[in-house]
């Protein structure tokens, strides 16, 4: 099969086109063949060799994929050879043909091409897992989003808002947050120009909000502990701004705040099918009815890699960048068959 592989940890010109034996599923996995494959930050990292792959995991990039069925042990799972299916995978997703856990499958949903299904994994069960398992978002409570145009920051808004939360988010444009808003924010801050802890104190009339998503760290934390409730919840999942950080702790008891963090692709595959499911029944019906949409930004081929890679380290893009692996990526499943 083809594939990109990472020659070496450097830039984007280090991921190439490679001939590789097809991966064979296991116990518990399906052999999918790939259609399209979602770029992710962590895809980065790895590349530059700072997001090793977890034991056991493919050495070839790629958390996201989408595609049809070709094999391996479905019994109990719901799913049969042919059916069409976007899954988190903890590596191999660049790639003709990949191996995922049947737990953390899903079916492409009602309306969406193979290609916006593969946007939908990684960025999906971040937030589930973060925003609503780990920070326990509450209905009628208010979320901050900071990175609010990326591919995680698209589906956190647009989940929470759908599911009646307000929600906030800054990005370093008018014209992202205008594409936040878009998406369900109440209002986007541009943190170029604007400070975010005044304007979130200002619209919740100095209250703050419940939970933040945060990809930044570093000396963000202080300020958001500032723009917490009572009671808050920040939850960190990437550290773009640094992994160091000055907290008042003093807040932090005062006001009974809670700071936490997670990393996914580490967590079992049972951790993950439990994600799954609760997507499959509470967001998903959300997607098909078309509440919540897939921000597809741009498509490269599969051996135009590197640039998608530039184009995710520009931060220029709204959405989520994709790798078209196979022609049939811009079909829907019921045209497929």
């Amino acid at each position: 099969m083809r594939a990109i592989e990472i020659a070496q940890p450097g830039g984007p010109e280090v991921l190439r086109l490679a001939d590789r034996p097809r991966p064979q599923p296991g116990r518990g996995e399906a052999l999918i063949r790939v259609f399209a494959a979602g770029v992710n930050r962590p895809d980065v990292l790895q590349r530059k060799g700072a997001y090793a792959p977890p034991p056991g995991a493919s050495d070839l990039p790629g958390l996201e994929i989408a595609g049809v069925v070709e094999d391996g042990d479905l019994a109990g799972s719901g799913f049969a050879k042919g059916d069409a299916v976007c899954a988190l995978v903890a590596g191999g997703g660049y790639a003709e043909y990949c191996v995922a856990p049947v737990g953390q499958m899903l079916p492409v949903p009602r309306g969406l091409t193979f290609a916006e299904a593969a946007a939908l994994p990684e960025t999906f069960f971040t937030v589930w897992s973060n925003v609503f398992d780990r920070a326990h978002l509450a209905p009628c409570e208010s979320l901050l989003v900071q990175g609010g145009s990326s591919g995680i920051g698209v589906a956190a808004i647009q989940i929470a808002a759908a599911l009646g939360n307000t929600v906030f988010a800054t990005a370093g444009s008018d014209d992202k947050c205008r594409a936040c808003e878009a998406l369900g924010a109440r209002r986007a801050i541009n943190y170029r120009s604007e400070d975010f802890v005044a304007v979130v104190k200002d619209l919740t009339a100095q209250r703050g909000v419940d939970v933040i998503l945060d990809m930044v760290a570093g000396d963000y934390l202080p300020r958001e502990i500032e723009c917490l409730a009572d009671d808050g919840r920040l939850v960190i999942i990437a550290l773009l701004g640094g992994s160091k950080a000055t907290l008042d702790c003093n807040a932090v008891l005062r006001r009974r705040l809670t700071v936490t963090g997670s990393t996914l692709r580490p967590r079992p595959v049972e951790f993950k099918a439990a994600i799954a499911r609760k997507l499959r029944e509470r967001v998903w019906p959300l997607v098909e009815s078309g509440r919540v949409k897939p921000m597809l930004y741009q498509s490269f081929a599969l051996a135009d890699a590197a640039a998608a890679h530039a184009l995710m380290e520009s931060s220029q893009h709204i959405g989520k960048i994709v790798l078209i692996v196979a022609e049939q990526a811009a079909q829907r499943p019921q045209e497929h068959r």
